[in-house]
C-alpha cells in the first residue's frame, strides 16, 4: 500500500474566533527513503522487538514484587525503570507497527498530543530513576555503612513519588502551548511518532514560547539529571581506585555495569537527538534513526543486560523456565 502524500488534503478544525487551524489528524511517516514493501517487513521485528520489551519488563517486575530479599533499593528502582519501560514501548510501537504492516499514518490531532506528552513525560520519569540508581551506587560503594539506614523503604518510595510528579509537571504544559498554535502548512510528522519539536515545526504562528520552554525543561531536567550522574561516577571512581585490593575494586565497580549500560543507551541518543533537532534544517535519516533508538531501544536492552548481569534476578528467569520445561 503506498503512503499517503502530505498536505492539503488533511481536514482541519478551524476554531470560532478564527485565530487557531487545528488539523483533525497527523500523518505519521516511515522511515524516509523507505518503500511500503520494506516498511511491511520492519513491522515484524518491531513486533519481536515489543513482545521481547514487555516480556522481558514484566518478569523482572514480577520477579522482584515475589521475591521479598530483592526488595532493596536498587531492585526497588529497577522495577521502576521497567514499569517505565513498559509504559513507554507500549505507548510507541503498537502505534508504529500498524504504521509500518499497513500503511495507516493518520494519528487524531488529540492523540497525537497525548502521546507526546506521555513520551516526553516518561523519558522524565526514566532519567529521574536512573539519577536514583547513580545515588544509590554512590551510597552503597562510598558509604556503604550508611546506606541502609539513607535508602530506606519510604525513602524509595519517595524518590518514585518525585520521579513521576516531576515527569508530570514539567510536561504538563506541552500540549496546551501546541494547541495555541494555528497549522496551516503540511500535517505530516516526520517521525513515527509525536514528538513536540516536531510537531511545533508544522505550526505556521510564532513558536518562541514552545522553544524557550522546550530548551528550559531539557537543560532543567534531563540536563541536570546527566550532571549527578556523572558526578556520582566521578566519586564512585575516586572511591574504587582507593581501594587497596585489586579484586575489591573490580568487584565494587562491577556492580555499577548495568546502570552504566542503562545510562548510555538513554542518554546517547537523546543528547545527540537534541543536538539534530537544535541545528535545524529538514529532518532526514539521521533524525529519524535517532529518535528511533532512543525510543525503542531502552525497553528492549535494560531488561536483557539486568537480567544478563545481576545473578539474583538470572538464577530465577533460569529457575522459571527449568520449572516451566518440566
Amino acid at each position: 500500500m503506498p503512503q499517503k502524500t502530505l498536505g492539503p488534503l488533511v481536514p482541519v478544525m478551524a476554531f470560532s474566533n478564527g485565530t487557531l487551524v487545528h488539523p483533525a489528524y497527523f500523518l505519521l511517516v516511515g522511515i524516509p527513503g523507505v518503500g511500503p514493501d520494506v516498511h511491511f517487513w520492519l513491522a515484524f521485528p518491531l513486533c519481536f522487538m515489543y513482545a521481547l520489551a514487555t516480556l522481558g519488563n514484566l518478569t523482572i517486575i514480577l520477579i522482584i514484587r515475589m521475591e521479598r530479599h530483592l526488595h532493596q533499593p536498587m531492585y526497588l528502582f529497577l522495577a521502576m525503570l521497567s514499569t517505565i519501560d513498559l509504559v513507554l514501548s507500549s505507548v510507541t510501537m503498537p502505534k508504529m507497527t500498524i504504521l509500518f504492516l499497513m500503511g495507516i499514518q493518520e494519528i487524531e490531532f488529540s492523540v497525537c498530543l497525548a502521546q507526546m506528552f506521555l513520551i516526553h513525560a516518561l523519558s522524565a520519569m526514566e532519567s529521574a530513576v536512573l539519577l536514583a540508581m547513580a545515588f544509590d551506587r554512590f551510597v552503597a560503594i562510598c558509604h556503604p555503612l550508611r546506606h541502609a539506614s539513607v535508602l530506606t523503604g519510604p525513602t524509595v518510595a519517595k524518590i518514585g513519588l518525585a520521579a513521576l510528579t516531576r515527569g508530570f509537571v514539567f510536561f504538563f504544559p506541552l500540549p496546551f502551548i501546541l494547541k495555541r498554535l494555528s497549522y496551516c502548512r503540511t500535517h505530516t510528522v516526520t517521525h513515527s511518532f509525536c514528538l513536540h519539536q516536531d510537531i511545533m515545526k508544522l505550526s505556521c504562528t510564532d513558536t518562541t514560547v514552545n522553544v524557550v520552554y522546550g530548551l528550559f525543561i531539557i537543560l532543567s531536567v534531563m540536563g541536570v539529571d546527566s550532571f549527578f550522574i556523572g558526578f556520582s561516577y566521578i566519586l564512585i571512581l575516586r572511591a574504587v581506585l582507593e581501594l587497596s585490593s585489586q579484586g575489591a575494586a573490580l568487584k565494587a565497580f562491577n556492580t555499577c555495569i548495568s546502570h552504566l549500560c542503562a545510562v548510555l543507551v538513554f542518554y546517547v541518543p537523546l543528547i545527540g537527538l537534541s543536538v539534530v533537532h537544535r541545528l535545524g534544517g529538514p529532518t532526514t535519516l539521521l533524525h529519524v534513526v535517532m529518535a528511533n533508538i532512543y525510543l525503542l531501544l531502552p525497553p528492549v536492552v535494560n531488561p536483557i543486560v539486568y537480567g544478563a548481569k545481576t545473578k539474583e534476578i538470572r538464577s530465577r528467569v533460569v529457575h522459571m523456565f527449568s520449572q516451566g520445561g518440566r
